[in-house]
């Protein structure tokens, strides 16, 4: 059953990134982005993790996707007659084969680090007693504050320069 449902929500993913590339249609492309983004929460569901999946809901799904709709949803312009006018991204580059080449290497490359990765980390004495519990969150919990405090640090110190700097240009001053 579970093999059933990952190429179940495998191909709910895949299908709907590939519509996104091919239509040209602003509104289908986030919806279609709706459906790719709930496939990839549900296959980190099926591989355990529990918080990887919530993260993606929460944040993509919840927060960036509901921007990006309004986003469209407000752009929308009546045409001389007062009718809306679709959003469609119209393209003049007709490059597909340079970016079909650049995504076969990039793909080639993940490939090969993927197939010759050695995940040591599974089999760590430390991560051996985290593993046996069902949630991931525990583990990714004791990784942020213990092995990754310097890099979460600098992430929160970064994301409080850039705050202050959009607050600080965003407010109006007088000349």
């Amino acid at each position: 059953m579970a093999e059933v449902a990952f190429y179940g929500f495998s191909t709910l993913a895949i299908g709907a990134a590939l519509t996104i590339l091919f239509t040209r249609n602003v509104m289908y492309a986030a919806l279609c982005l709706f459906l790719a983004l709930l496939g990839v929460a549900a296959l980190y569901v099926l591989a355990g993790a529990d918080f990887l999946a919530i993260t993606q809901l929460l944040i993509y799904v919840g927060g960036v996707l509901v921007l990006l709709i309004f986003g469209i949803m407000l752009t929308y312009r009546p045409d001389r007659e007062g009718n809306q006018k679709k959003n469609y991204v119209i393209t003049t580059h007709v490059n597909q084969f340079w970016g079909g080449l650049v995504a076969l290497g990039i793909f080639g490359v993940l490939f090969w680090i993927i197939v010759n990765a050695n995940f040591m980390i599974l089999h760590s004495p430390q991560l051996a007693e985290f593993t046996s519990q069902r949630s991931t969150l525990r583990t990714i919990g004791v990784s942020l504050m213990t092995t990754h405090v310097w890099a979460f640090e600098v992430a929160g110190i970064l994301l409080l320069v850039a705050l202050v700097g959009a607050a600080y240009v965003a407010t109006q001053r007088e000349k």
